[in-house]
């Protein structure tokens, strides 16, 4: 088929949208080592996760068998109201490139949460519900997953408590809003509201906080709440479970033209949507049925993969969580102050995080002024204003398509275009001002955060 008879975008039909999630685990031969209870060294329980998190996410957390796993009627329905996405053919980016590469995206943002994070927090909250809870605690980074939660426990009629990353509160204090109006309650972390939260004030006073910081308050929140358990965005492996909707559907999507990619990237904080996007297609290259190249975009900033360590780390700053075997700066990490977006995690999904020390996917640190330079590219041709950690797989796309520009290869990029930037546009106005500017952490920034990884030996 010629790739011109491609529509500028696809659409699935409701009866195309997927019925099961697609359970990555199951097709990794070792899966990835399992959490570590920080008391005993040994391998958690699913009662001693159940302390924190929702029964059924444990369950699925745990769960290294089940290739598919049965959406809920409950979530369909809520799925049905922004889901499927659409799949679009960047062909006014190709031409502005003048690439022979074909490049298609998968737009998460059409949503009001403006990302990907809708997919896992409707799961997550219809499970709190089932369960008979009455509240759930979070953190945020940039807002996009507090935002998604927030419109998921206001449907489902469950409280919210929501620490956001003061730096990005006060970057983006129109993202806290929105979380506000959807009725949850927003805490600048790290707060006075908690014993970890006060810990850290004492400590570091002028702190902006940490992804890692926010955790250890939602956690604290979470356990000291009656009928209240805690929920995560990314990293862990039912959030990744969720987020397999984006993959499955632009699998489906491509499929019908016949069109099957050379190349799939997208950005990474936590992992959960690139590991959502490239789901159904690496199960198959771990199956040897593809030769597809798999690349994970991260800030230069914030970067767990490129310059971190494989180890096992807690996953928050007070060190109440197990220990997860990742790649992890140090849970004492706390990126710069001018990180523009989110993608601000110590850590990286422990299912990334196996498959890239077995060479199943490739890493690239993007400093933001670049990031931001794609992004305006991109959007002045397509149309759409991309979040800034969208942006690092824009920019990671638009370099593949000008190798192929200069090699002459037709090959086919797919990346993930995972949410919308309306509420970045104090990121935007710096770059467009020319003050936008870089950090890279010199060795000696990161070796006091990556000693805060403990001794291996006492904990495998």
């Amino acid at each position: 088929m010629s790739y011109e008879k491609i529509p500028y975008k696809t659409f699935l039909a409701e009866s195309e949208t997927p019925e099961t999630w697609f359970n990555l685990k199951a097709f990794m031969r070792d899966g990835h080592e399992p959490f570590l209870n920080p008391a005993t060294g040994k391998p958690s329980t699913e009662e001693e996760l159940e302390t924190v998190f929702c029964k059924e996410c444990v369950k699925q957390e745990l769960n290294c068998k089940d290739a598919e796993i049965e959406i809920p009627g409950g979530i369909k329905s809520f799925y049905r109201t922004f889901r499927p996405s659409p799949l679009v053919r960047a062909y006014f980016l190709e031409k502005v490139l003048d690439t022979p590469a074909q490049i298609y995206y998968k737009f998460e943002g059409s949503n009001t949460s403006g990302s990907h994070k809708l997919n896992s927090a409707v799961a997550q909250a219809y499970y709190a519900k089932q369960q008979g809870l009455t509240s759930i605690t979070t953190e945020t980074g940039a807002g996009q997953w507090g935002t998604a939660l927030s419109m998921a426990a206001a449907f489902y009629g469950l409280e919210l408590d929501v620490f956001m990353v003061k730096a990005s509160a006060r970057q983006k204090p129109y993202r806290k809003e929105v979380i506000r109006t959807f009725g949850a309650r927003v805490a600048e972390s790290p707060s006075d509201t908690t014993e970890a939260g006060r810990k850290i004030l004492r400590e570091y006073p002028e702190t902006g906080g940490s992804l890692g910081c926010a955790i250890s308050e939602a956690v604290e929140k979470a356990i000291k709440t009656p009928k209240c358990k805690y929920v995560l965005g990314s990293v862990l492996d039912h959030v990744l479970l969720h987020q397999s909707v984006i993959g499955v559907e632009s699998k489906t999507a491509l499929d019908k033209y016949g069109v099957y990619p050379d190349i799939i990237i997208g950005c990474a904080g936590g992992g959960s949507n690139l590991g959502g996007l490239i789901a159904p297609y690496m199960a198959e290259r771990l199956q040897g049925k593809n030769k597809t190249e798999f690349i994970a975009v991260e800030p230069a900033s914030c970067p767990s993969l490129t310059r971190g360590k494989y180890a096992y780390d807690y996953c928050d700053s007070a060190k109440i969580t197990p220990l997860a075997k990742m790649y992890t700066l140090g849970c004492g990490f706390t990126p710069s102050p001018d990180h523009a977006g989110g993608l601000r995690y110590h850590g990286m999904s422990p299912i990334i995080s196996k498959l890239y020390d077995g060479g199943y996917i490739r890493a690239v640190a993007a400093e933001q002024t670049k990031v931001f330079g794609a992004a305006v590219k991109f959007a002045k041709c397509e149309g759409i204003l991309p979040a800034p950690e969208s942006s690092h797989a824009i920019y990671a796309a638009i370099e593949e398509a000008l190798k192929c520009r200069l090699t002459g290869e037709k090959k086919v990029i797919l990346f993930g275009l995972t949410g919308t930037g309306y509420f970045d546009l104090a990121a935007y106005k710096q770059y467009n001002d020319g003050t936008l500017t870089d950090y890279i952490p010199s060795e000696k920034d990161l070796e006091k955060s990556l000693n805060s990884i403990p001794a291996q030996k006492k904990t495998q």
